[in-house]
């Protein structure tokens, strides 16, 4: 263990899989939300350079033919799968577990990296509120439909994991809201609280998320975007994409943290100290747990 490498801010996502090749090996991932220009891309495209097999996924196929070509560019080698998955419908995420259940192969890491933009009040096929729905909901129910072909993959010298892009960003908050997760009224809507709920920005990168449309105006209003739409790099320190993306890839395989289950890492190193009180309180992770298996009508068992 001890000749593994320290990782830093400036560590790129690179450098991790490269540190954890032998980890990767022979490994099947999927990877949510890996459009061209994001950190789920590049995790995809570093883990591609050694794992078995890297499932993509995202709601536009188009969009994930260019991720694939670009990762096939850049590693001919790479056993690249497309999944079509629409997180912002529990029909669409029923229809793409099915689809993974099938699979002949086994699943040994899933990582959720698809996010909602931050942005204005929205509702989804399914009438639930944007954000929470595609960044909580429909997570939360792939997951479930596919935990039994992830634990499948367990053998007595290896756990899969379930990794979940997260941020400092759930501690401006004040937790989660039980009384309009699942219905929000548009009046009381405040899309920045909401996100603070939904957490899942890992840190400052200037990724295609952040330049949506709809999500310029909210973050120009907390400061993090400047009049002209940039990063404000003077009161912000930002992350380049492959920096951004290698706390991801630590925490899908670094094997110092086997022992750690539900670690928060943060510039990929095991920080639980930085978990805000009501995010590490055992008590609302059970209550938005029963909340959520109310939601989508199901009884999340293993």
């Amino acid at each position: 263990m001890s000749a593994y490498p320290t990782f830093s801010f400036n560590t790129t996502a690179d450098e991790v899989a490269t540190a954890f090749s032998q980890e990767i090996e022979g490994k099947n991932v999927l990877i949510t939300g890996t459009s061209l220009n994001g950190i789920g891309f590049e995790a995809a495209r570093v883990i591609a350079k050694h794992a078995n097999l890297v499932v993509i996924t995202g709601y536009n196929d188009e969009r994930l033919k260019l991720s694939e070509e670009a990762i096939k560019k850049d590693v001919p080698a790479a056993n690249i799968r497309r999944l079509a998955l629409d997180l912002a419908s529990l029909a669409g995420v029923r229809k793409a577990a099915a689809e993974v259940n099938t699979y002949a192969e086994p699943l040994h890491v899933l990582i959720h990296n698809a996010a909602a933009a931050i942005g204005p009040f929205k509702l989804t096929v399914d009438n639930l509120e944007s954000q929470i729905a595609t960044d909580h909901i429909g997570p939360f129910l792939f997951t479930k439909l596919i935990v039994r072909k992830l634990l499948a993959s367990a053998t007595p010298s290896y756990t899969p994991r379930v990794v979940f892009v997260s941020s400092a960003a759930h501690g401006f908050g004040t937790g989660v809201d039980f009384a309009t997760l699942a219905h929000v009224d548009a009046a009381s809507y405040d899309t920045n609280d909401r996100y603070w709920q939904a957490n899942v920005h890992p840190g400052l990168i200037f990724t295609n998320i952040i330049q949506k449309e709809e999500s310029i105006a909210g973050m120009q209003v907390l400061g993090i975007l400047g009049p002209d739409g940039q990063p404000d790099t003077k009161k912000f320190q930002w992350k380049t994409i492959p920096q951004g993306a290698a706390t991801t890839v630590t925490a899908a395989f670094d094997p110092r943290i086997d022992d750690k289950p539900g670690a928060y890492l943060d510039d990929s190193n095991v920080a639980n100290e930085s978990v805000a009180a009501h995010s590490s309180n055992p008590g609302n992770a059970a209550k938005l747990w029963t909340a959520t298996e109310e939601i989508v009508g199901e009884t999340f068992t293993f």
